[in-house]
C-alpha cells in the first residue's frame, strides 16, 4: 500500500527524479506500524463474557424425536442436561446454562464483595460495631478529653480550665457527699472531675453535668459569660458544705478587688463612691487598636479626664469642675482572668464583629507595680491557659484551650475529644505556629524576649494570637508546698464514693473492650476457616473429563450461592430442583449444577440434608412432558404468529372475505399486545364476554364496555380452540355471534331508560349542590340568636355530600342517603322522646357565632332553607325536624345581635364586636334544642360504654420500673394520657416504648395483689415495697380489680421500689397465699396464669407441690 502511495505521489507532483531515500524509509516504517497493527487483537469487546454455543436447534430437533418416538436414550440426556459442556475457567459471572461452571461463585483472590463472607474485611470488623478499645487513655498522666454534644466546646474547655486547676479541683471533690446529692450541678462537676481524673477513657460524657445546668447543646454561647454564671451557682452550691477549703474555693482562687476612683482637679477630694470596693472574677480588656497585653492593662488602668459636658459636680466645691476617673486595682485573686473584648458593637449596622487582629501576651506578667498600693515585692503571675475562639463569625467558631500542667509544666490543647501535647510552649514547641507569631516591634520584641528601655534583656517569653479569647494566669509561689499527687497518680485522690463509682465505669469499660476483642477474634477466625473450605471445595468441584464416566451429584445453585457466602449455612436443600416424581427435571438445568464426588462428600458429611440426587436421577417423565410440551408450543406460536396478522387488519377495519363474528374490541387489542407465548393462558379466555347481555343475545355497542369488532372465520376458530383449551364449555365468555347476530331488544329499551334516569339524576344532583352550596363544600354557617336553625347527624351530611358530589363511573356505586325521617327519629329516646345526643359547641370568631368543631362534631348546624329544602326533596316531615336556637342569657355579654338581614358582617361590626369579647373566642352563646337533651339515657348509655370498655381479657399493659422518687417526664406524660377512656392514640403513641417497662397481659377482672405478684416476678420487687402510679396519682388496695381502678388496656403505670421493708423469694409468698386459701377452704389462685415459665425457678419445695395441686 505504501508503494504505491509513493508512486502515485511520484505521478501526481510531477517529480523528475524519486523521492529521497528517507521518505521510503519513514513509508517502510508506516508500513510495519500498519502490519502490526493488523495483527493486533481487537480489545473493543475484552470485557464482554464470551457466548456460550448455541445448540437450541439440536435440542429442538431432540424434543421432537423424543416426542414422536416416546423413548429416551442415554446420549440423549447428556446432550438435553449439557453433561459435555466444558469447564469454564475465569468467566467474570457464572453461566447458567452450564451445570458445569462454578465461575463467579466466590470472588477472585485480590476481590471481595458487598457483603457476605466475602466483603472487606475491615468492613466485617465495622460491622461488629465500634471498638471501645480505642478510646482507651493512654495513661492516668494524660489528660481525658470531653465529648461535644453539638455546640458545648465552651462549656468544655472551661470545665477543662477548672478541672486542670489542682485547688479548684480538690475543693470540689472534698464536698461532703450529703452535699453532692442536694445538688445536681455540684454533683455532677464532682462526677465529673473524678472521671477526668481516673477514668480509663479517652474522652469523658459530659452529658450529665449539661443536662443538670439545663442548658441547650445546639446553641452555641459566650465563654466568659458562661465562666461567670457558673461561678454564681457554684458559690451557692458550695456554701452548704462545711468543708472550709471546699465552701469558699471559688472566692479564694479568681474572686478580685476593683475600685472606680473619681477625683476632683480642684480640691483633690475623691467621690465618696471610691472607696467601694467591688469584686471582680475577671479583668476585660480592650483589644481594638492595642496590641499586647501590656497595653491593654495600661488602657485599662488610664487616667480619663472628665471635661466640658462630662464634667463632674464636686460636693466639697458645690459646683460642677474638671475631674480624674481611673480604675484601681485593690487586690488581685491567685488566679488572674484577662478577657479580651473581641467582640465590639457596629452601631450602623446594629451587628457584632471579632477583631481577628495579632494579640502579644507574655509567659509571665509582674502586676505588683499595677495594684493601688504598690508593693515592692514582686506579684508574678505565670501563663497558666489560654482560651481561644477560631472563626470569624461572633455567634458562630469553635472554642479550645491550651492548658498547663501544673505539676510537670507541660502544655495541652484541649479540643473536645481530642487532646494534644504542646509540649513546653503554649502552641506547641515551634517558635512561631502558623498563625501564631508574633511581629517584632523596636526595642520591644526581639526573638521572643521582652527588652526594657535600658537595653537589659529578661528571659521572657511572648506570645501572639489572632483568637486568644481568654488569658489566665496564676501567681507564683516562693515555696512549693506540699507535694501534691499528680493526675491520676493515686486512687487514694478521690473520696470512696467517687472513687468507687469511677471504679465501677472503667470496670464496665473494660469488659467491653475485652468482650469486643474477643468477638472480634472469633469472627476473624470464622472468616479465614470459612473461605479456606469455600476455595477448596469450588477448586475441587467440577466433574473433570475423563475418559471414563465420574459419578457425579447435583447441587443447588441457590443453596450453592447461600453456602458460599454466608457464615453460618443452612443445611443442604435440594427440594427445589426436584419434580413431583422425586428426581431431577430439564426445566431445572439453570438451577443447578454438577458436583463431583469428592466436594460432595465433603459439604454432605458436614452439613447434611439432601436429598441426594446423583447422575441416575434424571427425570425421564419430565423430559418426555418437556418434549411434548416443546412441540405444541412451537406450533402455537406459529400459528399465533399469523393470526396476529388477521386481528391486526381487523382493528384496522380492513374489508375481510368470507363468514365474519363479532368478537369485543377491548379483548382483541390485549390479545395483539401480549407476547407470543408458548400456550394459551386465562387471558384467552373470554372473548365475547363483554358484548354478551344477560339475555344471551348481542349486547347494543352504545352500552358501557360494548364495543365489537368483526373478525374471520379463521381467526375466530383459532380463538375459539385457545379459550376452550383453558376452560372447556365456556358458553357465557365464548359464545358465538356471527356477523348476522341482532342486538338485543330488551337490552336496548333498558340502555334508553338508564340514560333518561342519568340524566335526570344528574339535574338532581347539580339541584342540591346549588340549593345547599355551603353544606355541599363542608363550610361553616354563621349563626345569629333570632334566627331558628335545626340539627342533622354529621354522617347523614357526610353520605349526602358524596353522593352528589360523585360523578362519572363511580356514580353508580355510591351509597344513597338513608331516610331522612328514619335519620331524625334515631336521634330520640324511645322513653322520653328527648334528644339522645348533646349539642354541638359554638365558638365566636370575629363576631360571627360558628359551630367550634363541625369536621368531629356528631350533629351539624343547619339553617332552617336548608331543612326546608331537604324535607321536599328527600321526602321527610318538616314538623319532626330537631330546632336550635342560640342562647345568650348565661354569656354575661352586652352584645347586640342581629338577623342575618339586619345585621352583616362588616369590619366595623367585628372590630367591635372584638373590642367586646377581648379575645378572638367565647364559650359564651349556647344551643337550645327541642326536643331537650335527655340527661338520662345519655348517661346510662356512656356508662353502658365504660362498662364495655372495663370488662376485656387477655389485654396488654405498661408497667416502668422508676428508680427514684420522680419518674421521667415521658413516662408521667404516656401514663397521664390514659386517663381519658374515649382518647384516640396517633401511631407514635402505640410505638411508644420506655425504658426499664414490661407489657403484662391482663384482664379487667386481675386483682392489685395479682398485678403486683406479676410485677414481682418480672422487677423482683416484692409486693410490700411497691408503688403503683396511673400519672401522678396512687393506685391501691390490693382487693381491688382493674377495672374498679378505671385501668384500661394499653394503659402506662409505673412503679417504686420503697426498699423498706427485705426481698425475700417469691416462692414464700406463694406458698403463703395458698395455704391460707386451702384451709379457708377456697380456691387457690391460678398463679400459673401470671407466671407461665418462670415461676418453677422461683418456687421450690413445700410451694411448689401446693403449687402443683392448685395448677
Amino acid at each position: 500500500m505504501w508503494e504505491l502511495i509513493c508512486f502515485e505521489l511520484n505521478n501526481d507532483l510531477n517529480l523528475q527524479r524519486p523521492l529521497p531515500i528517507a521518505i521510503y524509509i519513514v513509508f517502510d516504517c508506516m508500513k510495519l506500524i500498519d502490519e502490526k497493527m493488523s495483527n493486533r487483537p481487537s480489545t473493543r469487546n475484552k470485557n464482554k463474557r464470551p457466548r456460550s454455543d448455541n445448540n437450541a436447534e439440536i435440542v429442538s430437533e431432540l424434543y421432537r424425536k423424543i416426542h414422536l418416538s416416546g423413548e429416551v436414550s442415554k446420549d440423549d440426556i447428556k446432550q438435553i442436561y449439557m453433561f459435555g459442556k466444558p469447564v469454564c475457567q475465569g468467566c467474570r459471572v457464572n453461566t447458567k446454562d452450564n451445570p458445569n461452571c462454578f465461575c463467579g461463585l466466590i470472588p477472585p483472590s485480590n476481590g471481595n464483595r458487598k457483603s457476605g463472607l466475602w466483603q472487606k474485611t475491615s468492613e466485617i470488623v465495622f460491622s461488629l460495631g465500634p471498638d471501645p478499645s480505642k478510646d482507651l487513655r493512654d495513661s492516668l498522666n494524660t489528660p481525658a478529653g470531653l465529648t461535644n454534644l453539638g455546640a458545648t466546646c465552651y462549656a468544655n474547655s472551661i470545665l477543662q480550665f477548672l478541672y486542670m486547676n489542682k485547688s479548684f479541683r480538690e475543693g470540689v471533690l472534698s464536698v461532703e457527699p450529703e452535699v453532692l446529692s442536694k445538688q445536681p450541678v455540684l454533683g455532677q462537676l464532682a462526677r465529673l472531675f473524678a472521671q477526668l481524673h481516673a477514668s480509663k477513657m479517652a474522652f469523658i460524657d459530659s452529658a450529665p453535668f449539661i443536662e443538670a445546668l439545663a442548658l441547650d447543646n445546639g446553641i452555641q454561647q459566650d465563654s466568659h459569660e458562661f465562666l461567670t454564671l457558673l461561678f454564681s451557682l457554684l458559690e451557692q452550691c458550695l456554701s452548704c458544705s462545711q468543708v472550709s477549703k471546699a465552701r469558699s474555693v471559688v472566692q479564694d482562687l479568681f474572686r478580685g478587688g476593683v475600685s472606680h476612683v473619681t477625683k476632683c482637679s480642684k480640691c483633690g477630694n475623691q467621690s465618696e463612691a471610691s472607696s467601694n470596693v467591688e469584686d471582680f472574677y475577671g479583668v476585660e480588656l480592650n483589644v481594638k487598636g492595642l496590641k499586647s497585653l501590656d497595653e491593654s492593662l495600661d488602657d485599662y488602668l488610664s487616667v480619663e479626664e472628665l471635661q466640658g459636658d462630662n464634667q463632674y459636680f464636686c460636693d466639697s466645691c458645690a459646683t460642677r469642675v474638671n475631674a480624674t476617673r481611673s480604675i484601681r486595682l485593690q487586690s488581685l485573686p491567685p488566679v488572674l482572668i484577662f478577657q479580651l473584648k473581641r467582640c465590639v458593637f457596629l452601631p450602623n449596622t446594629t451587628t457584632k464583629k471579632k477583631i481577628t487582629s495579632a494579640f502579644c501576651f507574655p509567659g509571665h506578667v509582674d502586676m505588683g507595680q499595677r495594684l493601688s498600693n504598690e508593693t515592692e515585692s514582686e506579684l508574678i503571675y505565670d501563663l497558666s491557659a489560654v482560651l481561644i475562639h477560631k472563626g470569624v463569625a461572633v455567634n458562630s467558631g469553635h472554642y479550645v484551650a491550651h492548658i498547663k500542667d501544673q505539676d510537670t509544666g507541660v502544655w495541652w490543647e484541649f479540643d473536645d475529644e481530642t487532646v494534644s501535647d504542646m509540649g513546653q510552649h503554649p502552641f506547641g514547641d515551634k517558635p512561631h505556629p502558623p498563625g501564631q507569631s508574633c511581629p517584632s516591634e523596636p526595642n520591644t520584641l526581639v526573638n521572643g524576649n521582652h527588652m526594657d528601655v535600658s537595653g537589659t534583656t529578661t528571659d521572657v517569653q511572648t506570645f501572639s494570637s489572632n483568637d486568644a479569647y481568654m488569658l489566665m494566669y496564676s501567681l507564683r509561689h516562693q515555696s512549693n508546698g506540699d507535694i501534691k499527687p499528680q493526675m491520676g497518680s493515686c486512687d487514694s485522690y478521690l473520696p470512696s464514693h467517687l472513687l468507687n463509682e469511677v471504679n465501677e465505669l472503667n470496670k464496665s469499660y473494660l469488659d467491653s473492650c475485652e468482650n469486643y476483642k474477643i468477638k472480634k477474634e472469633e469472627k476473624l477466625s470464622l472468616i479465614t476457616e470459612r473461605r479456606h473450605e469455600v476455595r477448596s471445595v469450588i477448586s475441587e468441584a467440577p466433574v473433570k473429563p475423563l475418559m471414563e464416566p465420574k459419578p457425579f451429584w447435583w447441587i443447588s445453585v441457590d443453596w450453592l450461592r447461600q453456602w458460599a457466602d454466608n457464615f453460618t449455612p443452612s443445611i443442604i436443600d435440594n427440594t427445589s430442583i426436584q419434580c413431583s416424581h422425586g428426581k431431577v427435571p430439564v426445566s431445572k438445568i439453570c438451577s443447578m449444577k454438577r458436583l463431583s464426588a469428592t466436594a460432595w462428600h465433603k459439604i454432605s458429611s458436614k452439613y447434611g440434608g439432601g436429598p441426594e440426587l446423583g447422575e441416575n436421577d434424571c427425570c425421564i417423565e419430565c423430559l418426555k412432558e418437556t418434549a411434548r410440551a416443546t412441540v405444541s408450543a412451537d406450533s402455537y406460536r406459529d400459528g399465533r404468529s399469523v393470526m396476529k396478522e388477521y386481528a391486526e387488519a381487523a382493528l384496522a377495519g380492513k374489508s375481510l372475505d368470507g363468514p365474519l363474528y363479532y368478537i369485543s374490541k377491548a379483548w382483541l387489542s390485549q390479545w395483539i399486545r401480549r407476547k407470543n407465548i408458548d400456550s394459551p393462558c386465562d387471558a384467552d379466555t373470554g372473548p365475547t364476554a363483554s358484548i354478551r347481555c344477560e339475555h344471551d343475545q348481542l349486547m347494543p355497542e352504545q352500552a358501557p364496555g360494548a364495543k365489537r369488532a368483526l373478525i374471520p372465520e379463521t381467526l375466530w376458530e383459532f380463538i375459539y380452540k385457545a379459550s376452550n383449551e383453558v376452560k372447556p364449555d365456556d358458553m357465557i365468555g365464548c359464545m358465538v355471534f356471527p356477523s348476522d347476530s341482532e342486538t338485543c331488544s330488551h337490552c336496548c329499551s333498558k340502555l334508553s331508560i338508564d340514560t333518561n334516569k342519568e340524566d335526570s339524576l344528574r339535574d338532581f344532583k347539580l339541584k342540591q349542590r346549588q340549593s345547599h352550596e355551603k353544606l355541599a363544600l363542608g363550610k361553616s354557617v354563621p349563626l345569629f340568636p333570632q334566627d331558628r336553625y335545626y340539627l342533622l347527624p354529621s354522617s347523614w351530611l357526610a353520605t349526602w355530600r358524596t353522593y352528589i358530589t360523585t360523578s362519572g363511573k363511580n356514580a353508580s356505586s355510591i351509597e344513597k342517603p338513608e331516610n331522612l325521617n328514619i335519620t331524625i327519629e334515631s336521634l330520640k329516646c324511645v322513653q322520653h322522646s328527648k334528644l339522645l345526643q348533646r349539642p354541638p359547641d359554638l365558638v365566636r370568631k370575629r363576631g360571627a357565632i360558628l359551630q367550634k368543631a363541625p369536621a368531629v362534631d356528631e350533629l351539624t348546624i343547619i339553617t332552617e332553607n336548608d331543612w326546608t329544602s331537604f324535607c321536599k326533596d328527600w321526602n321527610a316531615i318538616e314538623e319532626k325536624g330537631i330546632t336550635a336556637e342560640i342562647d345568650l342569657s348565661n354569656s354575661g355579654e352586652d352584645i347586640l345581635m342581629g338577623t342575618s338581614e339586619d345585621m352583616p358582617i362588616t369590619e366595623e361590626n367585628v372590630n367591635s364586636l372584638d373590642e367586646v369579647n377581648g379575645d378572638t373566642e367565647s364559650q359564651g352563646p349556647i344551643i337550645k334544642t327541642y326536643p331537650e337533651v335527655c340527661e338520662d339515657c345519655i348517661g346510662e348509655r356512656e356508662s353502658l360504654e365504660l362498662g364495655k370498655k372495663l370488662n376485656y381479657v387477655d389485654e396488654d399493659i405498661c408497667i416502668c420500673f422508676v428508680r427514684g422518687k420522680e419518674p421521667p417526664k415521658y413516662i408521667l406524660e404516656g401514663s397521664g394520657n390514659i386517663l381519658e377512656p374515649n382518647r384516640r392514640l396517633s401511631k407514635r403513641s402505640r410505638r411508644t416504648t420506655y425504658g426499664n417497662s414490661v407489657n403484662l397481659n391482663v384482664s379487667g377482672s386481675t386483682t392489685l395483689y395479682d398485678l403486683k405478684m406479676m410485677i414481682w416476678q418480672s422487677f423482683g420487687i416484692v409486693k410490700e415495697n411497691q408503688i403503683l402510679h396511673k400519672g401522678s396519682k396512687i393506685v391501691d388496695g390490693e382487693k381491688s380489680t382493674l377495672a374498679d381502678m378505671y385501668i384500661f388496656p394499653g394503659d402506662v403505670l409505673w412503679v417504686t421500689d420503697t426498699e423498706i421493708h427485705e426481698n425475700r423469694d417469691i416462692a414464700e409468698e406463694l406458698s403463703t397465699k395458698m395455704e391460707v386459701q386451702q384451709s379457708e377452704g377456697g380456691k387457690p389462685t391460678d398463679f400459673g396464669k401470671y407466671f407461665p415459665r418462670r415461676l418453677a425457678s422461683y418456687v421450690g419445695g413445700h410451694g411448689a407441690r401446693l403449687f402443683a395441686k392448685s395448677v
